[in-house]
């Protein structure tokens, strides 16, 4: 589990492509140190697992499927991407409850510059958006931020300049594609719901 905290923002060396999934390999000082094979590390909000580990870079496979389903596909060497180790038992939830399983892609559609903070707009597909709401949580590329508006097709949320800085949404341009993952809490709830009443009938 993770908490959408990044720790820092890494940088993609070097790309393989295995046929029916690719390898990257990975730059990130913090999150590299005491990894280990099978460990498991959030790029760009993606749970990846640890193949090898070398100095201050780790190499992960990405299948298929992650590929498809997430924006990890459009980055190549030199792409900066968001990392983050799993959150320790008893460690604090700065965040919220972060999978790392990325239920869809959206798309920086503005961004809206103030003095001290910036207001970015992202489109939502149709099929998240029942999960998005004010004041809630979302991870957009690994990053646990709060939810300013809601729309049917988008939302927007507010940076800080420690989130523009040390992130990769303060490099995302209009048009530039990023991961999402909804509230799981949400999710579960519907289920549940949705089981009640189906009980009910």
């Amino acid at each position: 589990m993770f908490t959408g905290i990044v720790e820092e923002l890494g940088e993609i060396t070097a790309v393989e492509n295995l046929g029916d999934a690719c390898r990257f390999r990975l730059r990130g000082p913090v999150v590299t140190e005491g990894a280990h094979h099978g460990d498991s590390i959030a790029v760009n909000g993606v749970c990846l697992t640890v193949v090898e580990h070398e100095g201050d870079e780790f190499t992960a496979d990405v299948m298929a499927e992650t590929l498809d389903r997430s924006s990890l596909g459009a980055l190549g060497v030199g792409s900066r991407v968001n990392l983050e180790r799993p959150t320790a038992v008893g460690a604090r939830l700065g965040g919220h409850i972060v999978q790392g399983h990325v239920d869809g892609t959206g798309e920086v559609l503005e961004r809206k510059p103030s003095e001290h903070w910036e207001i970015i707009k992202i489109s939502l597909p149709a099929d998240l958006s029942r999960y998005v709401v004010e004041k809630g949580s979302i991870t957009v590329d690994g990053i646990s931020l709060t939810v300013v508006e809601a729309g049917p097709d988008y939302f927007t949320v507010s940076l800080i300049p420690t989130t523009l800085a040390l992130t990769t949404l303060g490099l995302k341009q209009p048009g530039s594609p990023v991961n999402l993952e909804v509230d799981v809490v949400a999710k579960y709830v519907e289920r549940l719901l949705a089981s009640g009443q189906g009980a009910g009938k």
